[in-house]
């Protein structure tokens, strides 16, 4: 979203219908930022055997992001309800199949998928916030510029070589400058990169050293991390009018009963 045509890419992305603004204030961004904080360390601290404290901040998560969707516009809405699909089945692919990074369970957290909506939610409260608004070209070099040292660092510097962090840091920057709401990428970096931090340094799940084939470097966290969710972000936001514009489709169209009664009520007119 360029400066000077903020308000047509907001039209076109997570503020379609309303605006994320006030949907959801920044204010509200922290605090699901803050609650899933908590999960994690909570999660954490059950120690061994956790898996049913899992299950039970899995269902008070879900409860979280039911409560935060019904206070958002039906675009975010749906735009949530397809983030969470699409990461679930990565995290299902990514995680216990391939292995490119392992919960301490060796499976998928049940605050997981929720979790996912959340951080989509947390992501447009926080990059639809007035002082971002106000301060776009500033927000954005900041992030850029912090998400550039942190992935040339993982690359030159760090004991751990981090290549696929650079590359998702590439993939950030393309997201920020060309995709379909920069508000979202921009929140996204603080989301998604808070909680790679908190949730690696708590061991609710570590990277593996290299990606499946064994050619691609992988940090922990990845460095770029918020470039790789945000292929999460777009699927949401370009997927989210198609399915809209599905749905009122099928309210639109005239029921079976509407069009079988007449019909029948003919037939018998003519057989009287």
């Amino acid at each position: 979203m360029r400066e000077h045509s903020g308000h047509s890419h907001r039209s076109a992305g997570a503020c379609e219908d309303g605006g994320v603004r006030r949907d959801l204030p920044a204010g509200a961004g922290a605090a699901m930022m803050c609650w899933l904080t908590l999960v994690l360390w909570l999660d954490r601290a059950g120690g061994g055997g956790g898996l049913w404290q899992q299950r039970v901040l899995g269902v008070l998560t879900w409860v979280v992001l039911l409560l935060a969707l019904s206070r958002v516009s039906a675009t975010v809405r749906v735009q949530t309800l397809v983030v969470v699909a699409f990461a679930t089945l990565v995290e299902y692919v990514f995680s216990p199949t391939l292995g490119v990074y392992t919960y301490r369970f060796h499976n998928v957290p049940a605050f997981v998928p929720p979790g996912h909506g959340l951080v989509y939610l947390s992501a447009t409260a926080l990059g639809g916030a007035a002082l971002v608004e106000r301060h776009s070209r500033t927000a954005t070099a900041l992030v850029l510029g912090v998400g550039g040292l942190w992935a040339g660092y993982g690359v030159l510097v760090a004991a751990r070589p981090d290549a696929l962090g650079a590359f998702w840091y590439g993939c950030l920057l393309l997201f920020v400058l060309v995709g379909p709401s920069r508000p979202v990428y921009l929140g996204a970096f603080v989301a998604v990169g808070w909680l790679e931090l908190v949730g690696t340094h708590l061991g609710t799940w570590a990277w593996a050293t290299h990606d499946p084939t064994g050619w691609i470097s992988i940090g922990n966290p990845p460095t770029g991390a918020a470039g790789g969710y945000g292929w999460f972000d777009l699927a949401g936001l370009l997927a989210a009018p198609a399915l809209l514009r599905g749905l009122d489709r099928l309210r639109r169209r005239p029921s079976g009963r509407s069009t079988v009664q007449p019909a029948a009520a003919q037939a018998a007119a003519d057989a009287r």
